[in-house]
């Protein structure tokens, strides 16, 4: 018999109490190996806390949300979120804090590099005192960046400064990748966040409406002992984007800036290849058509490098996209001559036409490229024989 809808039912008994007091979020992109290591080191560390483990994995092509569901059937307090078509550490954070009802969450990294050991010392803080949000630091005394080479420590000082200068607080390690916060000071600035790159914290201490109380805990930044790193160029970038966006408020999309800088690079690219073609004795025509093609072909490769990286084209698509930027470039500069023309025609001044032709063309390109060459697209992953036809869980 069906309960009636206005009769109280009750839960069954063994899954009362269930609700975690902390939920850990890590983000995870190609860490199968990394899983098992991680649960077992948190489980560990955690001893009689009631916690959960959030994995929220980017479609990673190793199937790490596969070892996480084995795990979660060996009865570990794990779970996992699998994301297609969507890519991101930070954005990654916030749907594993949002999935969770948890009073208070941890972000850890799923490589093993943070100290897990660390966790119940930053939820104790939470608990009792009044501590908003607890800072896993390794520039404290008792904290270390490990054997980091020196190009990397000088990068990451930069960087340190740069995000201290915009938050204005003495905090020590303001670009940590690990820490605890309480749950309603997350949701508190849920709507304000960025969700650009990898720096979450740096987000969250620059969305909250009020002045955070911050405590900081030292630990020591391991190496990594399996897998492969993510640090390149795109983790510069995307600090960059966050840096644009929160000096801006918001007004300026960070990628019109990155691809705005990609587009003033083109043009140095191209006045070069006109000198040398021209040097060369080349027809001016000839020449021009040269540097046109060179800069545009520099401009699509950059593009798809850094500005739009987690949409990044590779194979054929990657020469369809070439061959849709290089028309839609071609359309930008019909557009630009033809506001140029009426502005001219209305004001008689040609910087002002020039100026407001190449912003026509620069907002064209822009608009254009992000819906017809980097728009997002969804990917099939393979059935996997391994789990197809078995009584396992379903391929994802």
């Amino acid at each position: 018999m069906t309960a009636q809808a206005d009769q109280p039912v009750s839960p069954p008994t063994d899954m009362r109490g269930f609700v975690p007091v902390l939920s850990i979020i890590a983000p995870a992109f190609n860490e199968r190996l990394n899983m098992a290591p991680l649960v077992r080191a948190v489980a560990a560390a955690m001893g009689e806390i009631c916690w959960e483990l959030i994995v929220v994995d980017d479609d990673s092509p190793d199937r790490t949300a596969e070892a996480v569901d084995e795990l979660a059937r060996q009865g570990f307090p794990v779970r996992c979120i699998r994301r297609v078509g969507r890519r991101g550490l930070a954005s990654a954070v916030v749907e594993g804090a949002l999935a969770s009802n948890a009073s208070y969450l941890a972000v850890i990294d799923a490589d093993m590099q943070h100290d897990e050991r660390v966790l119940p010392r930053m939820l104790s803080l939470l608990e009792d005192t009044d501590t908003d949000l607890v800072i896993g630091s390794r520039h404290i005394e008792g904290g270390s960046v490990g054997d980091w080479a020196e190009d990397r420590q000088a990068m990451s000082r930069l960087a340190t400064h740069c995000a201290r200068m915009l938050i204005g607080s003495r905090i020590t390690d303001p670009m940590s990748g690990f820490f605890a916060v309480r749950r309603d000071v997350f949701h508190a600035c849920i709507y304000d966040l960025s969700q650009q790159g990898y720096k979450i914290l740096l987000d969250i201490l620059t969305s909250s409406p009020r002045p955070l109380k911050v405590e900081e805990v030292p630990y020591v930044f391991r190496n990594r002992h399996e897998g492969e790193s993510k640090l390149d160029i795109m983790v510069l970038a995307e600090f960059l984007f966050l840096l644009i966006e929160k000096l801006t408020k918001g007004l300026i999309p960070p990628r019109f800036v990155m691809f705005s800088l990609v587009g003033g690079i083109g043009l140095a690219f191209h006045l070069v290849i006109l000198e040398i073609a021209i040097t060369l004795e080349s027809p001016f025509r000839t020449a021009q058509i040269i540097a046109t093609i060179g800069a545009m072909s520099l401009n699509f490769l950059m593009n798809n490098a850094i500005t739009y990286r987690p949409q990044r084209l590779r194979g054929v698509r990657m020469l369809w996209g070439y061959l849709v930027f290089c028309i839609v470039c071609s359309v930008g500069a019909f557009a630009n001559i033809g506001v140029a023309s009426l502005v001219l025609n209305g004001l008689g001044s040609w910087p002002v036409a020039g100026a407001a032709g190449a912003v026509m063309s620069l907002v064209f390109n822009f608009g254009a490229a992000s819906q017809l060459v980097w728009s997002q697209r969804r990917r099939r992953r393979p059935v996997s024989t391994s789990t197809a036809g078995q009584g396992g869980s379903p391929p994802r």
